[in-house]
């Protein structure tokens, strides 16, 4: 269990260094679409380094009027 726990953290810190490399951390996370691109880039860990690029397009329904 020790190891497993160890290579998820690892993989981890590999995503959160590839979306600091591509500056998703500069300026505030103001919309869902940066947010959930930043998640997906950090889940996918070190794929981002063999050419995934993950990228999330989501939009909020407005309230009616």
């Amino acid at each position: 269990m020790r190891i497993g726990s160890v290579v998820l953290i690892i993989w981890l810190i590999i995503g959160a260094l590839a979306a600091g490399q591509r500056g998703y951390y500069n300026g505030s996370v103001g919309s869902c679409t940066k947010a959930g691109t930043i998640a997906v880039t950090i889940l996918t860990g070190p794929l981002n380094y063999v050419g995934v690029n993950p990228k999330i397009d989501c939009s909020i329904p407005r309230p009616s009027k």
